[in-house]
Order: structure tokens, then sequence, then C-alpha cells
């Protein structure tokens, strides 16, 4: 069991050295956004209620800002960007 996860350790060693691990986890500021969206957003709705609407990236910052209000302390202001970003790229006009 042992020699199998050093193994895998290894091969995940090469991935990190290569730059390969943002490929192979679909890489980029878009999922950990979708990632801090879901798990932030859908504490308090469904997260189809916001996916189902398109703004502004002020339009976004706007609202975002306003659930952070409503979530007291459940949401950090850096968290508060990350989704404003995803949400304009996957919902913006």
């Amino acid at each position: 069991m042992i020699r199998g996860l050093a193994k895998i350790g290894g091969i995940a060693g090469v991935f990190v050295a290569l730059g390969l691990v943002p490929m192979l986890t679909g890489g980029s500021e878009t999922k950990s956004g979708e990632t801090v969206f879901e798990a932030r957003c859908s504490t308090c709705h469904p997260t189809s209620r916001p996916l189902g609407e398109t703004k502004t990236a002020d339009e976004w910052r706007e609202t975002v800002t306003r659930m952070q209000q409503h979530a007291a302390g459940q949401i950090s202001d850096e968290e508060r960007e990350t989704i404003i970003q995803y949400l304009s790229e996957v919902r913006g006009k």
C-alpha cells in the first residue's frame, strides 16, 4: 500500500514540476471561482438562482457585496472578489 502511495506521490510531483496540475484539474481561476461560488453561495440559496441571471461586472459586484453583508462573516473579501470574477466570466453581459 505504501509503495503504491509513493508511486502516486512521485507521479503527482512530476505533474507539479512540469506545471501540468492546472491542465489536469481544469485549471484556471474559473475552477477555483466555481468552487468558492458553490461552497459559499449554496449555503443560502440554490446556485441556479444567480446562474440564471446575466449581469455586468459592476452589477455582480453590487449583488455579491450585498450577499456578503447578509451572510455576515461567511464570505471573506477575497472570496467575494473570486465569486465576482467567476460570475462575471460565466454570467456576464
